[in-house]
């Protein structure tokens, strides 16, 4: 069996020897690799390119903001992706982790079973935003907004353009299939055309074009699960 490589980049020890412990009970998930900081994360990923790194937000020296950024912007890293190590108390650094490339969030405290499935799920090339992250994200980043053109929508189909509107409010392919009247194969081809049309790592960026060309406000996501 090929096994899902991790890295764990955390400045506590016990979290990355607790997230090891948990990770490892899967037979297909292995970690390869763990640093205290940014910049010691950054020269493991560039050694071991693993397929995900659970990385911190707030460390000292390179903080995970910055070693994010630095990852996600080496072409020779393209297949890597970075899941952010967050409390609640992070909403400051939600938006601008989405914007550098990050595909989602985990809290510190998530169950065993959903920090293995979150792994899967971003390795898989999804992204973990689901409405209450999505909220919170659009929230920080109503902060200090920076809305781009909306032309950069002008090559969108109407109907593409309504199934960006569904994918910024954080919703799954099957919700937007039910909002739209598609079927949830449908509505995950449209998002993979969006992907492709948008020059969109991940679903996680599609959330921040969303926003950011003026597409979603966050007065129109759902009500938080919060």
């Amino acid at each position: 069996m090929s096994r899902l490589r991790v890295v764990l980049v955390d400045d506590q020890q016990l979290v990355r020897a607790g997230l090891r412990a948990l990770l490892e009970r899967a037979p297909d998930i292995t970690v390869v690799g763990e640093a205290a900081d940014g910049a010691g994360g950054l020269a493991v990923v560039r050694t071991e390119r693993p397929d995900v790194v659970l990385m911190d937000v707030r460390m000292p020296g390179t903080d995970g903001l910055t070693a994010t950024r630095r990852i996600l912007s080496d072409p020779a890293l393209g297949d890597v992706r970075v899941v952010m190590l967050t409390t609640f108390d992070d909403d400051e650094y939600l938006f601008e982790a989405i914007r550098a490339g990050a595909s989602g969030f985990l809290l510190k405290d998530t169950g065993p079973d959903d920090l293995r499935d979150a792994v899967r799920i971003v390795a898989g090339g999804d992204a973990l935003l689901s409405p209450a992250v999505t909220r919170r994200v659009l929230a920080a980043a109503a902060r200090s907004p920076t809305f781009e053109d909306a032309g950069r929508l002008a090559e969108l189909t109407p109907r593409e353009r309504d199934v960006l509107a569904q994918v910024g409010t954080g919703r799954s392919n099957a919700e937007i299939g039910a909002a739209l009247h598609l079927s949830p194969d449908t509505a995950r081809t449209y998002v993979s055309r969006l992907l492709t049309k948008l020059d969109a790592r991940d679903r996680a960026q599609l959330v921040v074009i969303a926003y950011e060309t003026g597409l979603v406000r966050t007065g129109e996501l759902p009500p938080s699960d919060l």
